[in-house]
């Protein structure tokens, strides 16, 4: 089975070389300048010019000027380093690796590509991706493929935030765990604060004076850390005031699920000032459930959920929810990746409220 990869942040294209010229009427190609041709033009040693373009000018206390001569010269050649023998004499190749169960097709997924491939195209690198839909042994391919790549770090990624076990692959690999955790592995991970996301929510309804809170949905995926983290801090932020959730509406995180358990819950003749749902999905849907049966958001329910996504934003009245900061998550793992003083230790990305209406007084 082969191993595709997507190279992110960088287009190759065909295009006519400048280096080129017309000969005749045949396309001939101009010697590449080098950079002993740079070091001779800016009148500097090899090793000197080698020092400026490599970022060590001030390190090596190399003049202001020469560093502009240098510079000048370099655009004047359309110098271009040579990729490939830099590697070999740095033993990095400015490539980072991306390997994930399966969140390029998905919304947030794609927000935590987006996020990684900045950050490694302002680190001077660019990502090389890999999705494993979730088959080990197309992952130990990938792995391989990776490794065969020679990059610079992997970033192994989940599209839901949950405990793993790292692919016996990495152990050996400079890597960095994004949207999940290895509990038994002193690896670097970067996940979003779920626990502190479940506080903001119940502070919402909190500070709008509602006390009888409901949640709607349970983490649907074996290992999974957001359902449980944020039912944590929503009970801590409840327990400031004495009290405690009123009750669990349990259901997958989904449009119809979220309609189909609002409605059994409503028949039941369950009712309540304020609903937590997981996710925006399930919010979608406990409103129209909510409206068929004839209560109003937030007159008479609030509603407040998580995820911030632009599902919230298309609801009417405009939906208040918990923001994943998926971008950020992306860009800080790459960082952390390339970071080589930075090598142990979770960090939790805040999770601010993007208020909407669906709040009483909100």
């Amino acid at each position: 089975m082969g191993v595709k990869t997507r190279v992110q942040n960088e287009t190759r294209c065909a295009s006519p070389d400048p280096r080129a010229r017309e000969s005749g009427g045949v396309m001939t190609r101009r010697r590449s300048a080098t950079l002993q041709d740079v070091a001779s033009s800016a009148g500097v040693s090899r090793t000197t010019a080698s020092y400026i373009l490599n970022g060590r000018a001030d390190e090596m206390r190399i003049a202001p000027s020469t560093v502009e001569r240098v510079r000048a010269v370099v655009a004047k050649l359309d110098y271009r380093p040579n990729r490939t023998a830099r590697s070999l004499r740095t033993r990095r190749t400015a490539t980072v690796g991306l390997i994930s169960d399966q969140i390029a097709g998905q919304q947030y997924g794609s927000s935590m590509l987006t996020g990684a491939s900045v950050a490694a195209r302002e680190l001077q690198h660019v990502v090389v991706m890999g999705e494993s839909g979730g088959d080990p042994e197309l992952e130990r391919l990938l792995i391989e493929e990776m490794r065969e790549r020679d990059v610079d770090g992997v970033v192994y990624a989940t599209r839901t935030a949950q405990t793993i076990r790292l692919p016996e692959g990495l152990r050996a690999m400079r890597a960095v765990l994004l949207n999940c955790e290895d509990p038994d592995v002193r690896l670097p991970s970067v996940v979003p604060d779920d626990e502190s996301g479940g506080r903001a929510a119940a502070a919402t309804l909190l500070a709008a004076g509602i006390e009888d809170v409901w949640v709607m949905g349970e983490d649907p995926v074996p290992h999974a850390t957001a359902g449980p983290r944020r039912m944590a801090g929503i009970r801590a932020e409840l327990g400031t005031r004495g009290l405690d959730i009123a009750g669990v509406v349990p259901c997958d995180w989904s449009v119809t699920e979220g309609f189909a358990a609002t409605s059994r819950w409503l028949a039941g003749g369950g009712r309540a000032g304020g609903l937590i749902c997981m996710n925006d999905r399930l919010a979608m849907g406990a409103y129209q459930a909510l409206a068929e049966a004839g209560l109003r958001i937030p007159e008479d329910i609030s509603v407040v959920s998580f995820d911030g996504s632009a599902l919230a934003s298309w609801l009417r009245p405009v939906l208040t929810s918990v923001e994943l900061p998926f971008h950020d998550l992306g860009a800080l793992a790459v960082r952390r990746l390339l970071d080589l003083e930075d090598a142990d230790g979770t960090v939790l990305l805040p999770m601010a409220v993007r208020v909407g209406g669906s709040v009483r007084g909100g």
